[in-house]
């Protein structure tokens, strides 16, 4: 099936570039199968009701540190992270199953206070946890979550963009990217000087983006009211500019952003400039925002235009494979989709 004839290194085709790789040789064949590898959940046909399914998983010392991270907080995350995904796929969380692998240095009331913050996202998006697998790990602590959903309407695939159609995000981003790397300076910090304690009172919201994220099942809910079915959606985990090659490269089509379209919050916005960051460069390459990324048609664009959730950023353009950005000064560059990549050091997590 693989007939690589040279040893080929991960770094060569990044986390995305191996997916695809992979999906080529997985070809749909069962009647039950309606959407496979390529999207951001899978779509199978239970008896003539489709269902949505999706995996993820948090590694110790890849998505989390456990230094600056509540065992509750990452719980809650880690749902938060998989029913993203069914949202993103215009799709209601219904259900998740949960498979962890610890280390002999958890306690009981350690594994408690994790499933603590799993029962409390459940509660708040109506999920029901419906299973899973527990196991030793020799590498630290790992969650698996595997979510479940039915479409709303009709599933929202990432292929279905169209030129002319709106690029629109909901929320703000870069606000998770940021509060991590306080999170990160506040460790440097304590591990310099013992006694220290940090201060994360001034950071509230952009440290609340990154350890206690939010789906956007609201936003699902608010377009189904407005009567609004995206042509094609992401949810924002990677970052606005991996994000678009995504849509773009699924639907066929190129985008043009405005540099004052992106939606920063001033929390963001003033850390960035603290920390001698580009605010456009954070809002287009943070991630783990799980804000939903979208391109809807232009004849929604009055529904759509005073909505304070909702930002027009750009649209979709002919040019296939162009990814441009229009800066505040009129100037136009190619967009580089820098965000997370496992097999490339997770330069901008």
């Amino acid at each position: 099936m693989f007939e690589n004839s040279e040893r080929t290194d991960l770094t060569e085709l990044g986390e995305f570039g191996l997916i695809k790789h992979i999906a080529e040789h997985f070809p749909l064949s069962g009647a039950t199968s309606l959407i496979g590898i390529g999207d951001d959940a899978a779509m199978i046909d239970a008896q003539g009701n489709p269902v949505l399914v999706s995996t993820d998983s948090l590694l110790e010392g890849v998505d989390f540190d456990l230094m600056y991270t509540p065992l509750k907080h990452l719980g809650y995350k880690a749902v938060v992270s998989g029913i993203s995904d069914i949202c993103a796929m215009n799709g209601k969380p219904t259900q998740i199953l949960v498979s962890i692998a610890m280390s002999n240095r958890f306690s009981l009331e350690a594994i408690e206070e994790l499933y603590l913050g799993i029962k409390l996202a459940c509660e708040k998006y109506g999920v029901d946890l419906v299973g899973g697998d527990t196991s030793s790990s020799r590498q630290g602590l790992v969650v698996h979550i595997t979510s479940m959903g039915l479409a709303v309407n009709e599933p929202v695939k990432r292929s279905g963009a169209k030129a002319g159609d709106l690029l629109v995000v909901s929320g703000d981003t870069g606000g998770a990217y940021m509060g991590l790397q306080i999170l990160e300076r506040e460790k440097r910090v304590f591990l310099e000087v013992k006694d220290m304690q940090p201060d994360l009172e001034p950071y509230d919201y952009i440290v609340g983006r990154q350890l206690k994220p939010e789906a956007r099942w609201d936003v699902i809910q608010m377009l189904n009211e407005m009567g609004v079915v995206p042509t094609s959606m992401i949810d924002v985990s990677d970052g606005i500019a991996s994000e678009i090659f995504h849509l773009g490269n699924a639907s066929g089509v190129g985008f043009e952003i405005y540099e004052n379209k992106l939606p920063i919050d001033p929390q963001t916005l003033q850390v960035a400039q603290d920390f001698d960051l580009n605010p456009t460069v954070v809002a287009l390459n943070g991630g783990e925002d799980y804000e939903l990324l979208m391109t809807i048609s232009q004849e929604h664009f009055e529904k759509i235009k005073n909505n304070p959730d909702l930002s027009i950023i750009g649209y979709a353009t002919e040019q296939v494979g162009k990814y441009n950005l229009i800066t505040n000064a009129g100037n136009t560059f190619g967009i580089r989709a820098q965000g997370w990549d496992h097999f490339d050091g997770g330069a901008t997590k």
